[in-house]
């Protein structure tokens, strides 16, 4: 594809994934709420998440998505019940637990978290239908489709997993000024809020 097409697409993209949204929320929840190293694996989920986004909207999903107002619904429902859902479990888990126990025993995998932001970068509707409609706009009519396509996907994933690593990096680092079993009890607690914020926010996405 043209190079001039691809740096305004890295560009436009860039500024996409510096917007804080669902995705960045998880990950801001899971750096103050467990630390680097779960944020840095939710990270690398959302970046596989994002690409199963890009190669269903690029084969046909997103205009599946477009028409069917309950196939839309249904995808965001479920992404959003599911940030919630692990949201409130983690406000529990700092609630019930003794203050020690929660740094040593209750931090979330890394593994939890890559699993989780698959599932969040996979079910974003929103992600779909702005691929199917925004990748055509940097595409060169004059080549060939797939492989524009599989360039635009691979370098909106990349791109976004740039701005998610700056995230992960900035909030995990705020983590290291909670010190205290008390202070780690509460950055438990604002890392579950962010989970159920990205859900809210999940939530209110239109068509």
């Amino acid at each position: 594809m043209r190079p001039d097409l691809w740096l305004a697409f890295v560009a436009a993209t860039m500024v996409i994934g510096l917007v804080p949204g669902p995705g960045v929320a998880a990950i801001v929840g899971y750096a103050i709420g467990s630390g680097r190293r779960t944020a840095y694996a939710s990270v690398a989920g959302l970046a596989v998440g994002n690409l199963l986004a890009a190669v269903a909207s690029l084969i046909g999903v997103g205009a599946v998505l477009n028409a069917s107002a309950l196939a839309f619904a249904i995808v965001k429902w479920t992404g959003a019940a599911y940030l919630v859902t692990v949201g409130v479990l983690t406000i529990w888990q700092a609630q019930g637990a003794g203050a020690l126990a929660i740094a040593a025993t209750l931090a979330i995998a890394p593994r939890t978290a890559f699993a989780a932001n698959v599932a969040i970068g996979a079910f974003h509707p929103k992600t779909i239908l702005f691929l199917a409609a925004f990748t055509s706009q940097f595409m060169d009519p004059a080549r060939s489709y797939g492989p524009q396509a599989a360039v635009l996907a691979m370098t909106f994933c990349l791109t976004l997993a740039i701005t998610d690593l700056f995230y992960a990096w900035l909030a995990s680092g705020t983590r290291g000024l909670f010190g205290s079993p008390r202070a780690l009890r509460w950055a438990q607690r604002a890392g579950g809020g962010a989970l159920i914020f990205a859900g809210a926010a999940a939530a209110t996405i239109r068509r």
